[in-house]
């Protein structure tokens, strides 16, 4: 069965070509989508940056609430540069909350304090009633980092940057990413050394370049 989304993608497509990028009157059509995209997991970068860019045109269209589905879509696609594209063309006179909460955990996701981010998370759940699979979103982009990071890691540790998981799910993450772990609680994760790969560098001078240069030192 085609998804709303799927259903919507080709017709949004349609309206991003062209002049009718930039016509207000899509704006409904193109707001639906966002919701569409926060509700069934799904993700169009393109669409989005339109509506932000819409909205800078006029901003008495803006909407708080799309706006905030927007950047909280992008914190999903993390390591991507989307969250800073879409904030970006963000008027700061709109930086009000919910706005600057949001702001306010992708600088600490962006910035690793990822046991911070869970903490003000927890304390602003409201935010991301309606977007389904943030969380394991962002959990797959903390262990990208850990996986780039470190060697060894604490369950402990990475229990709490993970947002406290249970066993059972630690587990899936393991699985997941083909992590090990041993009898004292640590995770083996990746041998940096193995990512380290030698590069031949070849310089190839050809005979007319050094003539070139040995006449005119002359």
């Amino acid at each position: 069965m085609t998804s709303t989304f799927e259903q919507m993608r080709a017709n949004v497509g349609e309206l991003l070509r062209g002049i009718d990028r930039y016509n207000p009157e899509n704006l409904a059509t193109l707001e639906r989508y966002v919701e569409t995209q926060a509700r069934e997991n799904a993700y169009d970068l393109e669409a989005n940056l339109a509506v932000l860019k819409l909205y800078q045109f006029n901003p008495a269209f803006f909407q708080t609430s799309i706006t905030s589905q927007i950047l909280l879509k992008a914190l999903t696609n993390l390591p991507h540069t989307d969250f800073t594209l879409c904030k970006c063309m963000i008027d700061q006179t709109h930086e009000e909350r919910p706005i600057r909460q949001i702001l306010y955990l992708g600088n600490l996701l962006e910035t690793c304090h990822f046991q911070s981010f869970w903490q003000g998370l927890e304390e602003n759940r409201e935010l991301i009633d309606g977007i389904t699979g943030f969380e394991d979103s962002v959990r797959k982009f903390i262990c990208h980092v850990v996986g780039i990071t470190y060697q060894n890691i604490e369950r402990r540790l990475l229990a709490e940057m993970l947002g406290d998981q249970t066993d059972v799910q630690i587990r899936s993450w393991l699985s997941k990413y083909g992590w090990t772990e041993n009898e004292d609680g640590q995770i083996f994760v990746y041998s940096q050394e193995e990512n380290v790969k030698p590069k031949n560098i070849v310089e190839k001078i050809d005979f007319e370049s050094v003539s070139s240069i040995m006449a005119t030192s002359q």
